[in-house]
């Protein structure tokens, strides 16, 4: 790992970190991308998994007190059931053939079914989220088990858990501390579910060379982590509501060009 492959680690991390306090997802999405360009996709998507596990454990002890329990038990236990169902089908599809594979500005670009599954549905919230208010849908407890179900099974075959639960959540009404913290307790429940499998799987097997960039990687996002949280406290509930819609659709169409 050179000098600035390290620094480009560090950096996404830490401002990836940020991103997550107000969006509630992008450290992952953010970030898999970086570890791709150094190691093999099973190994990167590993890292950016231990990467993301602790900075929510981390943010867990700075704001996890505001979770609505409620939510989280509703669209949680749901998330564990999907993740680990998506974690054990990363193994069986990764040989699947891409639709297709280009370049673009020098970069390697693949399109695959699960990238564009998951875009639409990306971006299918988004457009919902930046519909007028009284043409807007509101998701109650109800719909959380689907919901929880969607988020933790791509978040176990990918790591693009985030997008889908923010989508959900946002639109329950709950006050911006208890969002971010009810995201971050239900992400680290799939975080530790799509982990231990990966484990059980017998491919994740880091070696001493990832270390650094890892440990790296945790580190930043935690400083990531401390500053976001300050700056939360500034933001109003409706400027993270459209924060988060913008992101969303932004995202949804690197994704469906292979871009991420």
């Amino acid at each position: 790992m050179t000098t600035a492959g390290l620094i480009l680690i560090g950096v996404v991390s830490f401002l990836a970190a940020i991103l997550t306090f107000f969006s509630g997802f992008g450290l992952g999405t953010l970030l898999l991308p970086v570890f791709l360009l150094f190691f093999p996709v099973e190994i990167a998507i590993a890292m950016t998994g231990i990467v993301h596990l602790a900075n929510n454990m981390f943010k867990t002890g700075l704001i996890g007190r505001h979770a609505n329990f409620q939510v989280v038990l509703k669209f949680g236990i749901p998330a564990l059931v999907g993740a680990w169902f998506g974690a054990w089908l990363l193994g069986r599809l990764s040989g699947l053939e891409p639709l297709r594979a280009y370049t673009f500005g020098g970069m390697a670009c693949t399109i695959s079914p699960v990238k564009l599954i998951v875009a639409v549905l990306m971006a299918g919230f988004a457009i919902l989220e930046l519909l007028p208010e009284d043409k807007q849908p509101q998701f109650t407890l109800s719909a959380l088990p689907f919901g929880g179900l969607l988020s933790g099974f791509f978040g176990g075959l990918s790591g693009h858990q985030g997008a889908l639960r923010s989508a959900f959540l946002i639109r329950l009404g709950l006050p911006k501390e208890s969002f971010i913290a009810s995201g971050i307790l239900i992400a680290m429940g799939i975080d530790v579910v799509r982990l231990t499998t990966y484990g059980t799987s017998g491919w994740m097997d880091l070696a001493s060379k990832e270390w650094p960039s890892l440990t790296l990687g945790i580190c930043a996002a935690m400083t990531g982590a401390i500053i976001g949280r300050q700056w939360l406290k500034k933001v109003a509930l409706l400027q993270i509501q459209r924060f988060v819609a913008i992101t969303i659709l932004v995202m949804a169409i690197a994704l469906a060009l292979g871009w991420v």
